[in-house]
């Protein structure tokens, strides 16, 4: 039995680093066997995911471009991504998120702070060039990741910041922006947010019409994460090539929550070719997520007021953690694995990405993902539930590199 195992085991191995064709069942291994061949996995196969927050991070934390960039080169102190543990998830090609808040949209400066974002995006890879590089193509991320080199392509998360002059839409193409999300938090000059109820537009605007087809045109990849609904029809009518949604998950488990995409959306991006990127959010994979959150967060307000401590007190630090193990309110790994599975179900292995919103959903993550080692966790979850080493393969890079891949030859 030991020598027959061993060979399964064996065998898997070589299978997961493309020595051997043959069709493993990886179901009838355990848990730790799977997770071993997990991690071969994700270190023998290309990873991309469609949308990491890493540049508002180093905004946030106070970086700019006349002080040093947020050293990313080694482990850091919070934050879900940094290289070490991008090599030890098996992540080759993050997109950076070129994230312009929708407060930009009123008081002007979209265009300014999407440049500065590039311009430290960029300014990370001339600091570390053995480790980082600006990716504007499948084949750079292909040669990126043989050099060892972690790929930064970039995706502008907020169409806002090509305020109303549609020359724009190549101007930041020419800085490296290879997919923009058409809205954020609210209605701008392109079309309707999921998250504004006002409705300005019932959809695209006529500028937004204009948009979309210059993307097109010029080769950027057309991104409906975060637009309404109707704005995703009126998307999906006119673009000439296939879409994504960078970081979106199945509203099937959210209900009212228009931010994910409900089944009949995913039909139609099925129809159109596109690929939804499963957001790892707890509020997006977990519908009960926020009640679970918040009745914990209400009880040690409470518990610290009751007994005058504050949080970084040692007794309270002690409090919290045990409360917080016992009541444990975020999901697990297997919860984006059934929005994968649920995908699946209706638009094939092909529809499928990773988008995964590291360093811009807070502290929020399944257990099981909370950075970017954690990859071979969801891989193994996967393997756990009969998907094959071909089908991984495509959720981690193929079905995106085909829409991007698409998107080029159509500009072509």
């Amino acid at each position: 039995m030991k020598r027959t195992l061993f060979t399964l085991i064996a065998s898997v191995l070589l299978f997961a680093c493309g020595e051997k064709s043959e069709i493993i069942d990886y179901t009838l291994l355990s848990d730790e066997e799977r997770l071993s061949i997990a991690k071969e996995i994700a270190q023998n196969t290309i990873m991309v995911d469609g949308h990491v927050d890493l540049p508002y991070r180093m905004k946030v934390g106070g970086f700019t471009l006349q002080r040093e960039v947020l050293d990313v080169s080694v482990r850091t102190d919070g934050g879900n991504f940094d290289f070490p543990r991008s090599k030890e998830g098996g992540l080759d090609a993050p997109f950076m998120s070129i994230y312009i808040p929708a407060i930009y949209q009123e008081r002007g400066g979209a265009k300014a702070l999407a440049d500065s974002l590039i311009l430290m995006t960029e300014r990370l890879c001339d600091t570390w060039p053995d480790k980082f590089a600006i990716a504007t193509s499948p084949d750079d991320i292909q040669k990126n990741t043989e050099e060892g080199k972690i790929s930064f392509p970039m995706g502008m998360e907020n169409g806002a910041a090509l305020e109303d002059d549609i020359n724009n839409v190549k101007y930041f193409y020419d800085r490296g922006i290879r997919y923009i999300t058409l809205t954020h938090g609210k209605d701008n000059l392109i079309g309707d947010s999921s998250y504004d109820t006002t409705r300005t537009h019932g959809g695209l605007s006529e500028y937004g019409v204009q948009v979309v087809k210059e993307m097109n045109k010029t080769g950027i990849m057309v991104d409906i994460s975060h637009v309404s609904d109707d704005t995703f029809y009126d998307v999906v009518k006119i673009t000439d090539v296939p879409v994504i949604a960078s970081h979106s998950s199945a509203r099937a488990f959210t209900p009212g929550f228009e931010r994910n995409m409900d089944d009949d959306m995913i039909k139609e991006l099925g129809k159109n070719g596109g690929v939804i990127m499963i957001n790892f959010g707890g509020s997006f994979i977990d519908g009960d997520y926020n009640e679970r959150s918040r009745e914990v967060r209400e009880h040690l307000v409470n518990w610290l007021a009751d007994n005058g401590l504050s949080r970084s007190d040692s007794a309270a630090q002690a409090y919290i953690q045990k409360y917080t193990a016992e009541n444990n309110p975020f999901p697990n790994v297997s919860k984006v694995a059934d929005h994968i599975d649920h995908v699946k179900a209706l638009v094939g292995i092909d529809h499928i990405g990773l988008g995964s919103d590291f360093d811009g959903v807070g502290d929020s993550l399944p257990t099981g993902l909370k950075d970017v080692s954690m990859y071979p966790n969801l891989i193994a979850e996967l393997l756990k539930r009969g998907y094959s080493k071909e089908d991984i393969e495509k959720i981690c890079y193929k079905n995106i590199f085909r829409v991007w891949n698409q998107v080029i030859a159509a500009a072509n």
